[in-house]
């Protein structure tokens, strides 16, 4: 038998697979963090990719809006912002005319106790922080369609705002290719109907973009922050421990560009097998299911049709405090629920474009779940299978798929990027 550990709730987990069975334990690549990330953001906005230090083109006069990814994200927003605020004093702009707006897309709303640990208690006496009020129509304004059609609707406090300066992270995503960039943009303070539109369009495939850096999603996205004028970004590249090894800050498609050439060192990792059981853990994104199941597309992508995946994740707000009505339809089939939506009877866009991306992985391989923080009744909801425990898990897997059956771990698997050793150039 072989020992597997993955961390876990914010400790290791320990499972056996027998050693005829276990292919590969795939993690992220090591890398090296900075070793002084205040001072490689200082270096970074004096020399900011693409275009001139904020100093040189933000007027006094301006009102500026910091977009920041929220309390479900890792990136060190509470070290970027006081220094971007002390550049833009030099720029005449007092913290008066400064503002933060978290980019929940279609998030919970967070509480103060958040939103002052996400960016600093002195940053939240400085400027205004607050959170993107999706649900509040009175919030958002009416931009029209974007290039792909899709209708866009922004926060008003990004709209009037003079200067747009997004703050996220890169790493895989299987709706954009990668996060980051104009991601903060949309879905980030952006109305539910445009996340609707843009997260069915991720699901014309029957596989994710997961990786892809150039796909309709991303152009659609790039041409809704041009619409918006975010004309500077702020993205950090991290390890698998939520440590930074690249800061990019300036233009925004230079900076995308130099930031992906980063993550894909970091997260594209080489698998030498099409297994038959995958194992994904959903460390780092652990908060609930609508944050873990980022953990099923890398599995998706590598694993033999008609295979099995087990999902492990802590999920202690369960499936999702917001979107309470997606455990009515999770189990439907793909089209069951693309045709309830685009007929009316699903009215929760973003969360029927979501339960789509689900089934279609389960329509690749059937899945069971590990989880302490969703209930069995709510898993079978899903389509899922419940376990009690990991080891429990595989021996289903393995009864199901066999005496010859492969099984690869990913250990971190929402930060993973997989790429067949035939197509990898090593």
């Amino acid at each position: 038998m072989a020992t597997v550990t993955i961390p876990f709730a914010g400790k290791p987990l320990h499972f056996l697979v027998p050693d005829r069975h276990l292919a590969e334990v795939l993690s992220p690549r090591p890398s090296q963090p900075l070793a002084d990330l205040d001072g490689a953001i200082a270096v970074a906005l004096a020399a900011p990719l693409g275009q001139e230090p904020l100093e040189q083109w933000v007027k006094a006069t301006d009102r500026v809006i910091i977009v920041s990814d929220d309390v479900t994200r890792h990136t060190p927003v509470d070290r970027i912002i006081p220094q971007l605020l002390d550049r833009l004093n030099q720029a005449g702009v007092p913290d008066a005319q400064v503002s933060c707006i978290m980019a929940l897309g279609t998030h919970r709303y967070m509480n103060e106790e958040e939103l002052q640990a996400r960016v600093g208690r002195q940053v939240r006496r400085r400027i205004r922080v607050f959170n993107h009020e999706w649900r509040d129509p009175a919030n958002l304004v009416d931009l029209g369609r974007s290039a792909q059609g899709t209708p866009l609707l922004v926060n008003r406090a990004v709209v009037e705002a003079d200067v747009v300066i997004g703050l996220g992270a890169i790493v895989p995503h299987h709706i954009a290719g990668f996060s980051g960039s104009s991601k903060i943009i949309q879905p980030g303070v952006c109305g539910p109907r445009t996340t609707a539109a843009t997260h069915m369009l991720s699901c014309s495939g029957g596989d994710s973009f997961l990786g892809l850096a150039d796909n309709p999603v991303r152009r659609d996205m790039d041409d809704m922050a041009d619409r918006v004028g975010m004309r500077t970004i702020g993205n950090v590249v991290m390890d698998s421990e939520g440590r930074v090894v690249g800061f990019f800050f300036g233009a925004m498609h230079a900076c995308f560009a130099a930031g992906i050439e980063c993550a894909r060192r970091i997260y594209g990792v080489t698998y030498h097998e099409t297994p038959d059981i995958v194992v994904a853990n959903s460390y780092p994104c652990d908060l609930d299911f609508w944050q873990s199941h980022k953990s099923l597309y890398p599995a998706q992508r590598i694993i033999r049709p008609g295979g099995t995946i087990i999902v492990c994740t802590p999920a202690p707000e369960g499936i999702s405090p917001v979107h309470t009505d997606l455990l009515e339809y999770t189990a439907w089939s793909s089209q069951q629920i693309k045709d309830a939506y685009r007929s009316g009877r699903l009215s929760n866009g973003v969360a029927a474009a979501l339960a789509t991306a689900w089934a279609l992985a389960r329509e690749k391989a059937s899945i069971i779940m590990y989880s302490p923080g969703i209930p069995a009744e709510d898993k079978a909801r899903l389509g899922h299978t419940h376990a009690a425990s990991v080891d429990e898990a595989v021996v289903e897997a393995l009864r199901r798929q066999g005496a010859t059956a492969r099984l690869t771990v990913l250990t971190h698997a929402p930060d993973m990027l997989p790429i067949a050793a035939a197509t990898s150039g090593s």
